[in-house]
Formats: C-alpha cells, sequence, structure tokens
C-alpha cells in the first residue's frame, strides 16, 4: 500500500471490518476508499453464526471515518438472519450517525440480495421487500443502493433536483449526468464533480 501510494495509485480497501485496532489503524492511514461489510446489527448472529464480532465491525467503520476514508457499508440480506425492517433500520441509524456535525460525510449503504449458495439454504431475498427497504432508510440516508437486483434504487440522484447522476444497468455505468466546473482557469481542479442539470455539487470525488 505504501508503494502504491509512492507511485500515485490509490488504495481500495474491500473488508469485514473483523481488524483489531491496532491493525486497523496501521491499514486505515494507508486506505483512500474502503468498502466494508456490515453483517447483521445483532451481537448474537456475530458471534453465534457468523463468528465474529460486531462492536469490532462498527469500531473499524467509525475508524475508517474519522480517518477521512471514502467509507461504504454493504449489507447482505439474508431471510430469516438479517431481514427484520427494525434491525435494518437499526443500521441505517448507525450509518446516519457517523455524519455527526459534518454535513460534507455521506456514506452509500448497498443492500444486496442474497441467493442460495454455498453451506447456506435460506430462500432468496425477496427483490419487493428489499426495495422497500431501500426506501424507508433513504428518508435518513441520501444514498441507499439495492445491489444483485434491477431498479430504480441503483441510480445515484442529485439531492438538489433530483436528476440521475449515475445509471447503473447490471455492470453497465453511465456518468453523463455529472460534469466539472467550466472554469479551467482555476489552479487546483475541483474535488467533487456538479450536477450536470442543475450544477450542484455531488458527493463522487474526482479522485
Amino acid at each position: 500500500m505504501e508503494a502504491a501510494h509512492g507511485s500515485g495509485i490509490a488504495n481500495i480497501l474491500v473488508t469485514n471490518g473483523c481488524v483489531n485496532t491496532e491493525a486497523a489503524e496501521v491499514i486505515l492511514s494507508r486506505t483512500d476508499a474502503a468498502n466494508i461489510d456490515l453483517k447483521c446489527y445483532s451481537k448474537k448472529t456475530y458471534s453465534g453464526v457468523l463468528g465474529g464480532n460486531l462492536d469490532a465491525v462498527l469500531d473499524f467503520i467509525k475508524m475508517a471515518v474519522s480517518l477521512g476514508v471514502h467509507t461504504e457499508i454493504t449489507t447482505l440480506v439474508v431471510p430469516g438472519l438479517n431481514d427484520s425492517e427494525a434491525e435494518l433500520m437499526d443500521i441505517a441509524g448507525f450509518i446516519a450517525s457517523l455524519s455527526g456535525d459534518n454535513q460534507g460525510i455521506s456514506i452509500p449503504w448497498h443492500v444486496s440480495a442474497y441467493h442460495r449458495d454455498w453451506k447456506w439454504d435460506a430462500p432468496p431475498t425477496d427483490p419487493a421487500a428489499l426495495t422497500a427497504i431501500a426506501k424507508k432508510a433513504r428518508s435518513i440516508l441520501p444514498h441507499v443502493y439495492t445491489g444483485n437486483i434491477n431498479g430504480d434504487y441503483n441510480d445515484t440522484v442529485c439531492g438538489q433536483c433530483g436528476a440521475i447522476l449515475v445509471k447503473r444497468m447490471g455492470y453497465r455505468v453511465d456518468a453523463s449526468g455529472i460534469r466539472l466546473p467550466g472554469d479551467k482557469q482555476k489552479s487546483k481542479q475541483p474535488d467533487f464533480y456538479l450536477c450536470a442539470e442543475c450544477g450542484t455539487e455531488t458527493p463522487i470525488r474526482r479522485n
């Protein structure tokens, strides 16, 4: 990671967040962006089913945010395990709480559909239920996305005018809804793109 930074390459970490505090600080200080699994919001499920520790994951997420790492959270919604509305909204509330007084923090939450796979045989996640929780979570979080299903909650929209900034169709991405500011005389390039429709600054970084 140090070698990558020395060559101008950003480090992106994909992790379950089960990292001790000392090690977390070392690796996150070298991380530019992280996608962290928050698999549920139950200590019992984390320890008894997943073999992990909820508090360790929450502390890892908090540390990533405090160190200025671009942070995104992913939750795989598994029927009968973590799919209650109460538990999922607890996760949404935790993510929303990370913003605090800093209005510049806008953490995306990805709620993904589960399908039957190795060593687990629950029925697949109901797409309608996943969409419903994404809709409700957007009442407190500006950027909630559904994963592994098609639908309106795959797109990033402008918080000001509602225009689509980034449209996603499976693995295809259309980013024509964002643009750079027109003033090319600035000595420093802007950190964030603008909405192509209304010109409002978006939460999408250039680098």
